[in-house]
């Protein structure tokens, strides 16, 4: 099995080292990531300068790594523009959660959404943060538990994949969690006493049963297959027409 890893945290993300490191053991691992942390970063590709790589092969002694000047989604293209066909595309681990609608402006999941673009498979993963650093040595065990349940199928084409930071071991299947946006404008000032605004987000209260911010919270591993295609469905179906 051939398989490009990358990531939106950069090179140097421990959950990029675990994920790398775990994937080996299921084939060929090329790493592509960027040289810088593209966190939030979404679908953003580089069209307006050039995109540059180099290989980095003090990252990984035993697997073939690269940097890339570019975006999460310039990573998985670069890859398979060099590298041609593979078997899958892994991206993460992502350091927080991409639950619910972070799956918008993920740029670990626009990695494995970019895969699919290219008629590759992707999977997303993903780890929550807590107060306590996030072991990975621990965490491995339950990464390569539940790619080995997916890593295989045919179906589906993408997959987002999140971990609580301290897994129970259980695995399953989920919804996306959409019932509510997290997304929020804070206003402050600065030293000298001018306007300047965080875009961040405030923790959502409840979660629908069965969606991924249910599972996690329940310390389960949640797996949630997604589609590229956002047209409703429900609404072309029904009698409404244009005059």
């Amino acid at each position: 099995m051939k398989i490009l890893v990358t990531n939106d945290d950069g090179l140097y993300s421990p959950g990029l080292a675990c994920l790398a490191k775990v994937a080996s053991s299921f084939g060929k691992v090329i790493v592509m990531a960027p040289d810088i942390e593209q966190s939030s970063m979404g679908h953003a590709i580089t069209a307006n300068r050039p995109i540059t790589y180099k290989t980095s092969p003090i990252i990984f002694e035993d697997i073939e790594t690269y940097r890339v000047n570019g975006t999460p989604a310039d990573c998985v293209a670069m890859g398979i523009h060099l590298f041609k066909d593979f078997d899958i595309v892994l991206s993460g681990i992502n350091m927080g959660a991409n639950l619910g609608n972070s799956a918008w402006h993920s740029g670990t999941l626009s990695a494995a959404r970019q895969a699919v673009l290219f008629k590759q498979r992707g999977i997303a993963l993903s780890v929550s943060l807590g107060e306590n650093e996030i072991d990975f040595d621990n965490l491995s065990t339950y990464v390569h538990k539940a790619l080995s349940n997916v890593i295989n199928l045919n179906k589906p084409e993408l997959l987002n994949i999140n971990f609580p930071q301290l897994p129970n071991g259980e695995i399953t299947w989920t919804k996306q969690s959409v019932q509510h946006y997290d997304g929020k404008v804070v206003a402050s000032k600065d030293p000298m006493g001018r306007n300047h605004y965080w875009f961040t987000v405030i923790p959502i209260d409840g979660e629908e049963e069965g969606s991924d911010r249910w599972a996690v919270k329940r310390g389960k591993i949640s797996i949630t297959p997604m589609l590229l295609d956002l047209t409703d469905k429900q609404f072309l179906g029904s009698e409404m027409s244009i005059h």
